[in-house]
């Protein structure tokens, strides 16, 4: 594994445009491709990229394309998990879906993170931080997660909300940044 890679991998600093780390992201392209040009009916070829692309693929996972990411083997799904058309997963971080989630259209899940210095940010360094989807969430359609979130097990989440923080278990929260409005 380059340094690179491995860096990233860990959360500090890389450079993007490490040969290894841009192999890693041809091949999710090429996959992306293929899965987004399946026909709806053909489950089996849908399943069968899923495997290949995701780190870990829960029994009973759906995901309607388009679907963007930038890795795939950074990211875990649980079983009988949905997840709605125009999903974009930038995993350059771990990002860990649990089983029973329920994803809107056009939500993000958004690693990545770059320096606020610009002198160190036209280097071409970034980094990235973990987001954790706990089991039976449900995001709404349009919902952003940012880097370093966790979604509590059972929290709701209204369309558009954009997450900048943690949020509890069985919770509803909603807004730009999102807030806790009610427990469940």
């Amino acid at each position: 594994m380059s340094e690179q890679k491995d860096r990233m991998l860990r959360g500090e600093l890389y450079l993007a445009a490490d040969p290894e780390i841009q192999a890693d992201a041809a091949r999710c392209g090429r996959l992306l491709e293929r899965y987004n040009a399946t026909s709806v009916s053909d489950l089996d070829a849908r399943r069968a990229i899923l495997a290949e692309l995701l780190g870990e693929v829960g029994e009973g996972v759906v995901i309607r394309p388009p679907l963007v990411m930038d890795y795939g083997s950074q990211t875990t799904i649980g079983a009988r998990t949905y997840v709605n058309a125009g999903a974009v997963i930038l995993d350059v971080g771990r990002v860990r879906i649990g089983s029973d989630v329920q994803i809107g259209p056009n939500v993000q899940l958004l690693t990545p993170t770059h320096p606020l210095d610009p002198d160190v940010r036209r280097t071409g360094l970034e980094a990235a931080e973990p987001i954790t989807i706990e089991d039976n969430v449900w995001l709404g359609g349009g919902v952003i997660v940012c880097p370093g979130v966790t979604v509590g097990h059972d929290t709701v989440v209204g369309a558009g909300a954009v997450v900048t923080k943690d949020l509890p278990a069985r919770v509803v929260a909603v807004g730009n940044p999102a807030r806790v409005i009610r427990e469940l």
